[in-house]
């Protein structure tokens, strides 16, 4: 069994904190690693991190068809009806009245704080039963500790026994 992404260093739990509050309420649902990487944390010179973050958290994020973009799978589960210079919820109807260049500033709604909350509550669970695991797997460390010491005792008995 593979080790959870949630372990691969100490921050990731963070990082995947970070980015679901940042992709859960930003006016745009899907962006480019370096656009992600700016807004989570301020480099988007780290777009290479956020993207590695994407790729090994699908629970959470996808990608889409050409790999380049990012976005959060339960945002993409909105309508794509949300103009984000109004701030505002649009009918259909009026979506399909738009020229392209006024439909690319039309987006899928944020998330509520519940749902951002939901999310959060998840990978810190996620987080903590990756950790479980973990220890689960460790379990035999100290019962092959205490072997050796046991089996280097009786040597050690033997071999004073054997040199007097």
């Amino acid at each position: 069994m593979a080790d959870s992404p949630y372990l691969k260093d100490d921050a990731r739990l963070g990082d995947v904190i970070a980015a679901i509050q940042a992709m859960s309420i930003y006016k745009f649902y899907k962006l480019d690693f370096s656009g992600w990487s700016d807004r989570i944390s301020g480099d988007p010179e780290k777009c290479e991190h956020w993207k590695q973050v994407f790729v090994e958290h699908p629970e959470f994020f996808r990608l889409d068809a050409a790999r380049e973009k990012a976005s959060l799978v339960a945002r993409r589960q909105h309508p794509k009806n949300y103009d984000v210079d109004a701030r505002i919820q649009i009918e259909t109807k009026e979506f399909r009245s738009m020229d392209d260049s006024q439909k690319v500033r039309i987006s899928r709604s944020p998330l509520s704080h519940g749902e951002m909350a939901s999310l959060i509550q998840t990978a810190v669970e996620l987080h903590s039963r990756a950790m479980d695991q973990a220890k689960d797997r460790r379990w035999w460390l100290p019962v092959l500790t205490a072997f050796i010491g046991a089996a280097s005792g009786i040597a050690g008995t033997l071999l004073g026994v054997v040199l007097t």
